[in-house]
């Protein structure tokens, strides 16, 4: 029970992945984005992703995105920041991000 709720903790600590310019251009180098929690460390990101794809991983690189300033009327604050995750997988391992229509 114990392995099957910090599977589970592994797991909520990927948010979704990323799809911008850059990370669609990293694919061609078997790497891909993720956002991920900010209390994530790269052990876990791994052990997550490996889990859920059933893909091996060489390499994950991390960075904490910058806060950005948020107006709404009057009131001013920051979005919430999160850390971004950059995965390197193993020749032959693919995550199907744009599924087939």
């Amino acid at each position: 029970m114990a392995k099957q709720l910090n599977s589970i903790n592994l797991i909520d600590s990927i948010k979704y992945p990323l799809i911008t310019d850059k990370a669609t251009r990293l694919l061609e180098n078997n790497k891909y984005s993720f956002l991920v929690s900010k209390n994530a460390d790269k052990t876990s990101i791994k052990q997550a992703i490996e889990s859920f794809f059933d893909v091996k991983i060489i390499k994950v690189n991390t960075l904490n995105l910058p806060r950005k300033k948020r107006k709404l009327g009057r009131s001013s604050g920051f979005r919430t920041q999160f850390k971004k995750a950059i995965v390197t997988l193993s020749e032959g391992n693919k995550i199907d991000i744009f599924p087939d229509l």
